[in-house]
């Protein structure tokens, strides 16, 4: 699949911080989120800027350069639009707002679970007809407090589960479940060697709840981490230097939707676009499988890098159900 489209599941390998900025709540520095929801996002700004930077300090040459004779600066130009004058054209490919599909959360069996709920499954479903991908499940069946059959987090024998202190009585064992976290298994997480477990996982820890439960969830479930600085003189905290910052927790799962629109170029790249012709190669299609082809496994993004935050594994979808990530 591409036709100039294609999506990127992220997955949090360590805590992120895509900051909104300072506020006067009770977390001084929040994270982006959706203004209708409340849900978890990360702005497309963020995502594209990170990904642009990576492309810039990378050593590695993509394959498209040589075989349209410019180097990887011009065509990082011809993508992501000039940085010197924005005025010359438009670049041409384009990052949706990287939106939240699962929430890792504490639980009492099986140590933590990864939730979601019914809107935030219909909206993937329906986000994923944009690029033409079918999801075989019946969206009328996915309910609110169902698990796989292959479940792991059910106290026992009992049809209970404790996330957090909250316990949810009444859990259903479901065939549609189950097939999710197999199409989940096997599109969204990473497949190298290394990550093999997390397919298991996803089968054992997955849970539906309600869309208000999973509201609330997300909403006071993030980690907040109290930081301060030290006076060097006194070896004191210094006076009106605390301060509080929200996270996505790690194993958080979120996805974003990548389309290009052609390239827009001026007359001295003109060439760029009759060497495509020639060789019978979409532009569209050129600029998803450069942005494929020079995507690491690993990324960091937000902020907080050099505290190790914001390590994020990245995957693109694939119609046989591998990465279409290069191993790097």
């Amino acid at each position: 699949m591409s036709n100039g489209k294609t999506v990127l599941f992220m997955l949090c390998d360590t805590a992120l911080h895509a900051g909104s900025g300072s506020e006067l709540g009770i977390v001084d520095l929040p994270i982006q989120r959706e203004k209708h929801t409340g849900y978890p996002k990360i702005e497309s700004s963020s995502i594209k800027g990170c990904i642009r930077e990576f492309f810039e300090s990378s050593e590695k040459k993509p394959s498209v350069a040589d075989r349209l004779g410019i180097s990887n600066f011009d065509l990082i130009s011809l993508v992501f639009g000039p940085e010197d004058d924005g005025q010359k054209h438009a670049g041409s490919v384009s990052f949706c707002d990287a939106r939240l599909l699962l929430f890792p959360v504490k639980s009492v069996k099986g140590v933590f679970a990864w939730i979601t709920c019914p809107a935030v499954i219909q909206r993937f479903i329906s986000d994923m007809s944009i690029l033409g991908i079918e999801i075989s499940i019946d969206v009328s069946k996915i309910h609110a407090y169902s698990v796989p059959c292959e479940s792991k987090i059910l106290i026992d024998d009992e049809n209970i589960v404790i996330l957090e202190e909250f316990t949810f009585k009444n859990i259903e064992k479901s065939e549609e479940c189950s097939k999710l976290a197999k199409w989940l298994a096997d599109y969204v997480l990473p497949t190298n060697h290394e990550c093999n477990y997390l397919k298991d996982w996803m089968k054992e820890k997955l849970i539906i709840l309600s869309n208000d439960d999973f509201k609330d969830f997300v909403t006071m479930s993030t980690e907040v981490i109290t930081r301060i600085k030290i006076n060097p003189d006194t070896g004191t905290v210094e006076k009106g230097a605390l301060f509080t910052e929200e996270y996505l927790p790690s194993d958080t799962i979120l996805y974003s939707l990548i389309m290009s629109s052609g390239l827009f170029i001026n007359e001295e790249k003109a060439k760029v676009k009759e060497a495509l012709e020639k060789m019978n190669i979409d532009e569209k299609d050129m600029v998803i499988d450069y942005i494929k082809e020079m995507m690491p496994n690993i990324i960091q993004l937000g902020g907080n890098m050099n505290l190790g935050k914001g390590l994020i594994r990245t995957n693109f979808y694939s119609e046989g159900g591998k990465s279409d990530v290069n191993s790097k």
